[in-house]
């Protein structure tokens, strides 16, 4: 699942575990930036009684990016300059005959309070939040991601979204781009997520850039030279995916290089020949796990991705990039992964929530009142 789950950490501690982030030019008013959030997953329990933990920093951050190279070797070159969106809130306390939650956002053009789950949210000084569960906009036929890592084969599609009707906490900003950074810092801005604790000691708990690099890539132990038994998610999410410490990149490299030779061989073909270090073309624009947003373009539902895979091959750009929230993720990586679009697009049958996500603030569907229970998918890793 995207970054549901990823690493034995947020397992443990669903409280601290993002799920998704997406960021993309807000559909409704050109110029403003959209960033979002999403957390603590599977609770079977009604939409009402959801709250986000007193003990945590919830962070949405914002870094000016620029291509630095383009070909076999694209980069991006990340400013040191930041904005960043800093989330905490109250104990929940009863109010007549319901309990409600007060939250807090620090934010580079002053502080908002804002209650939980009003819709409205808050704005001031050019930006717009909200904070409050959420249906997840996830989907994923669980069985056929799993599946396709336990067998190495591309599994029969079923066609079930494994998460339907779930709910989630979420975070969503939405910004004036121009105010940010001024526009001498460019178009294009990078964006991640984090949570951390709240409090004199800071410590990173959990941190997603892009989806299912954990899951879908990082989990998969079977291929890796370097670590074939060791569960690296909970070392990658302690990183700033701004700047990767190099105390474990043999690691990591080693993780997606491994990985995405697996999932490349699967149609019997090979898409992304390694070089001559067994490196994967993919692996150096992975590890850079922030996503890319270029703002000089208008919103698209389709552009995850475009942004890096054209720079790899040597062409311009055509899409914002980005990740909107109804955008399939699941069947563009795993086709991207396995044929490089040269060949047909690899579907597990899952193309949306059965409430796909609107294109007005806050951009995340309303909560399921009362969720189903979460089916169990035993042996099948996610």
């Amino acid at each position: 699942m995207s970054d549901h789950g990823a690493g034995p950490r947020s397992i443990a501690n669903p409280e601290i575990d993002i799920t998704d982030v997406f960021t993309f030019p807000s559909p409704e008013r050109p110029g403003n930036l959209v960033l979002a959030m999403c957390n603590f997953p599977f609770k079977e329990i009604e939409a009402t009684r959801l709250f986000f933990s007193d003990a945590l920093d919830y962070r949405l951050r914002v870094r000016p990016v620029h291509v630095s190279a383009t070909g076999p070797a694209a980069a991006f070159a990340v400013d040191d300059q930041e904005a960043f969106f800093s989330f905490t809130f109250d104990v929940p306390k009863l109010d007549g005959d319901r309990m409600v939650q007060t939250g807090f956002c620090r934010s580079p053009m002053g502080d908002l309070t804002f209650r939980v789950g009003d819709e409205a949210g808050a704005k001031a000084n050019g930006v717009h939040v909200f904070a409050g569960c959420r249906l997840d906009p996830f989907f994923v036929d669980q069985v056929f991601s799993g599946g396709m890592r336990v067998s190495r084969k591309i599994p029969p599609v079923t066609g079930v979204n494994s998460v339907e009707g779930q709910n989630v906490l979420s975070i969503v900003v939405e910004v004036e781009h121009a105010k940010l950074f001024g526009p001498e810092a460019g178009s294009m801005v990078g964006v991640m997520a984090e949570t951390a604790t709240n409090g004199s000691f800071r410590a990173r708990l959990d941190r997603v850039g892009r989806p299912e690099i954990k899951n879908f890539i990082m989990m998969d132990k079977a291929a890796d030279s370097v670590n074939r038994d060791l569960d690296i998610r909970d070392l990658y999410s302690e990183e700033d995916g701004f700047k990767l410490r190099p105390d474990y990149l043999v690691a990591y490299r080693a993780r997606l290089n491994g990985s995405m030779a697996v999932y490349d061989s699967l149609d019997g073909k090979v898409d992304w020949p390694l070089d001559e270090k067994g490196t994967h073309p993919l692996t150096e624009m992975l590890l850079a796990d922030f996503q890319v947003v270029d703002m000089s373009k208008p919103f698209n539902e389709d552009g995850y991705l475009e942004i890096e895979l054209a720079l790899l091959a040597g062409s311009a750009p055509k899409t914002c990039g980005g990740r909107w929230v109804n955008h399939d993720i699941v069947d563009s990586l795993f086709t991207i992964l396995i044929n490089k679009r040269n060949g047909p697009r690899i579907s597990d049958g899952v193309d949306g929530t059965a409430a796909p996500a609107p294109k007005t603030f806050p951009y995340i569907s309303r909560p399921n009142p009362m969720p189903p229970k979460l089916p169990a998918l035993v042996g099948i890793p996610t």
